[in-house]
């Protein structure tokens, strides 16, 4: 081995040793926040602030994203040592909800699986649980309509969002296709790689079920079957992967909001979610919206749903940028408060930063 490996191997068991004592004194100062707040420690504001700062920082030759998730990890853990999040998730294990999960929260929480997206609200509502991560849109599939019932129908509010890559895999119990007869997913996973199994896999029967941890459970237990799912249900419940990233659009990417009894602080990158409905007169949206533009408030979404007051009646769903806490924010929103037949302000809270 020569002298220079020897040197640089040292110089890295040095470098690693100041990097453990600088996590415990900064574990130190987390415990000491807390005992000082005597409350809730999580801050979606701080956290995002954070992330940022030490991306615009970093002098590589790391990517900013690794750095991010790298001190992610690290406020994780230093949070549990004083108060250990619950985060509940649209189960069961392996989904994409919780890999969302895993990454706005860390590693350190426990996650509890729920059955259904209702189930997510109600622990959160009933303080089972900390926060709640519930996906919301999918950049092919569109809105999960049931996620935008409930935050209109529930007093919970969104901290946080997350933006998912959506990877779909296909896994199977066997090395090869061959002897496969029918192949198990969720019907939205199904739609997401529609052309790729038309032109692979067209002669198998494809069977419908309540998500991709579930199809990955039973494609584990039949040697005839297949499963499309994520990485992390393949490797759960130790399938092999027979084909990698089939989803026809290779920019999939699903929306997830955490949810929870309060909104966020201002971040200085911040969104604001809200519902509305406009009275039934010609002109109506463009007298909801037309505050918007005068104070310079750019919105990024719209979207329509049935009310379920009566027929042919709408709700619309809005995403503004900045924190309802802005000057400029504050004063549409008062504005649109006072024209519209309805409004609830979902929370502002910060845009995701990795």
């Amino acid at each position: 081995m020569s002298d220079e490996l020897l040197n640089l191997r040292k110089k890295i068991d040095h470098l690693d040793e100041e990097i453990l004592a600088r996590l415990a004194e900064r574990a130190q100062c987390a415990k000491r926040i807390g005992e000082v707040k005597r409350g809730n420690l999580y801050r979606p504001e701080r956290e995002a602030q954070v992330l940022r700062r030490l991306g615009e920082a970093n002098p590589g030759p790391l990517p900013d994203v690794a750095v991010q998730r790298i001190f992610r990890e690290i406020m994780s853990a230093c949070l549990a040592l004083e108060h250990p999040l619950k985060v509940a998730y649209l189960g069961p294990a392996g989904t994409f909800s919780e890999s969302a999960s895993r990454k706005h929260f860390g590693s350190a929480p426990t996650l509890v699986p729920t059955a259904a997206i209702d189930d997510v609200f109600r622990e959160v509502e009933a303080g089972n649980a900390d926060y709640g991560v519930v996906p919301v849109e999918n950049s092919t599939e569109g809105a999960v309509g049931g996620t935008l019932d409930l935050l209109l129908a529930n007093p919970l509010m969104i901290c946080g969002e997350v933006k998912l890559r959506i990877h779909q895999h296909l896994l199977s119990k066997s090395e090869g296709i061959g002897a496969a007869k029918r192949l198990y997913s969720h019907a939205q996973s199904l739609a997401q790689c529609h052309e790729w199994l038309n032109r692979n896999l067209a002669h198998l029967s494809r069977v419908p079920v309540a998500s991709n941890a579930e199809a990955a459970r039973l494609a584990s237990e039949d040697a005839e079957s297949c499963a499309i799912a994520g990485e992390a249900a393949g490797e759960l419940y130790g399938l092999n992967v027979l084909a990698k990233n089939i989803e026809d659009d290779p920019n999939n990417t699903t929306r997830f909001l955490v949810i929870a009894r309060h909104d966020a602080g201002p971040s200085g990158r911040d969104k604001t979610s809200l519902v509305c409905s406009a009275p039934n007169r010609p002109g109506a949206m463009h007298m909801l919206l037309e505050p918007l533009a005068r104070h310079g408030v750019d919105m990024t979404k719209l979207q329509s749903r049935p009310a379920r007051g009566g027929l042919w009646e709408y709700v619309f769903y809005v995403d503004i940028e900045g924190h309802r806490e802005d000057p400029e924010v504050a004063a549409a929103l008062k504005e649109l408060n006072d024209r519209a037949a309805f409004v609830k302000i979902l929370g502002s809270y910060p845009v995701a930063v990795i």
